[in-house]
């Protein structure tokens, strides 16, 4: 029965992950899919690219921290902690990292 228990936590762990994921990186993206002014600069791509790139990047980065520290550790609790950790610092890295293309506007 424990196994079970520790499967479902995994999977609301990948879902919880990739939901925030998402969530945290939206407001950047938006520029890109509205267009900025008059929809000039409009890049679907991050739709399709970037988008479920993101969502498994949330969802697999702490899942796999939270198994390899159960597999080492053995303590759930702490297992729970790293994957929190590693899901801040990867959103974190994200926020940091990732800004979409904007091509330079012409000033007429």
């Amino acid at each position: 029965m424990r196994e079970h228990r520790l499967g479902c936590a995994g999977i609301l762990l990948a879902a919880a992950g990739a939901v925030a994921a998402v969530l945290a990186w939206a407001p950047r993206a938006r520029v890109s899919v509205h267009g900025g002014f008059e929809g000039r600069q409009r890049d679907l791509s991050v739709l399709y690219i970037d988008l479920p790139l993101v969502a498994a990047g949330g969802a697999f980065v702490p899942l796999a921290v939270c198994l390899l520290t159960l597999r080492t550790l053995r303590r759930p609790w702490l297992a729970a902690a790293a994957a929190t950790g590693a899901l801040v610092l990867g959103i974190w890295g994200l926020l940091s990292w990732w800004t979409p293309y904007r091509p330079p506007e012409i000033v007429y």
